[in-house]
């Protein structure tokens, strides 16, 4: 006191205005986040979308069905939250699975479609799968690709080191590796393929429990164990009948 009333109402309009600017920045600033967030979430989902196509070509040159890929995407997501792996990571690996065979894109048909057994020369082409799916997934930026690159490459080695193509192990084989490796197995065992029939799901978890300490890691199978009742439910749910 004594103030301008002038300089008073200037002043109070100034404020305003900053206050005003504040809270439309604010709001834009938030309109941006919501967008980047929508088109984050689109780009994953592509992804996810592109993964399964691909996948599913893979089915088609192999005489598989769409359950396969399902079953083995469920398998793992649940093995994984067994291991101890959180729901993010559980998802990534789960859905990288799809790619585990992709590299028998590049193997020749009489091989890929033989009914019967394969001879040993043709079972070494068969391996090149695995080197082949690598290569064909190897330099993305992608982190379900590069995870998918580490299961093509490792999924048939084994605990014991006999495994293929770089004969890794026990704890040198990465995890991803090791838990599709697994699922993979049993599903092809419970499943109908050219060269042989279906196998009961007790034949099946019987072996995967004989084969525990030499193709497979001794504590994922335990884990495997625990989660049978998940196990049984997808495989009745998307069994090929």
């Amino acid at each position: 006191k004594p103030y301008d009333s002038v300089e008073v109402l200037l002043r109070i309009r100034n404020f305003l205005e900053v206050r005003m600017m504040h809270q439309q920045i604010r709001e834009q600033n938030k309109l941006l986040e919501r967008r980047i967030q929508e088109r984050t979430e689109q780009l994953y989902q592509n992804q996810i979308d592109t993964i399964k196509r691909l996948s599913r070509a893979v089915e088609y040159r192999d005489s598989e069905t769409g359950a396969h890929t399902t079953r083995i995407e469920q398998y793992v997501y649940y093995l994984a939250k067994a291991l101890g792996f959180g729901e993010e990571e559980s998802k990534i690996i789960s859905t990288a699975s799809l790619l585990h065979d992709v590299g028998k894109i590049g193997i020749p048909d009489h091989i890929l479609q033989k009914k019967g057994p394969l001879t040993p020369e043709e079972r070494e082409i068969m391996k090149t799968h695995t080197t082949i799916g690598a290569k064909l997934l190897s330099g993305s930026a992608s982190t379900f690709l590069k995870m998918g690159e580490e299961i093509a490459l490792t999924h048939h080695e084994c605990w014991d080191g006999t495994g293929y193509p770089r004969g890794l192990m026990g704890s040198n084989i990465p995890m991803a590796g090791r838990i599709c490796g697994l699922c993979d197995v049993f599903d092809a065992l419970t499943s109908q393929r050219p060269y042989k029939e279906i196998w009961p799901n007790e034949k099946a978890l019987k072996e995967i429990e004989q084969e525990r300490g030499t193709h497979f890691d001794p504590h994922m199978v335990d884990c495997f164990f625990k989660i049978l009742p998940e196990i049984r439910r997808i495989h009745e749910e998307y069994g090929d009948f």
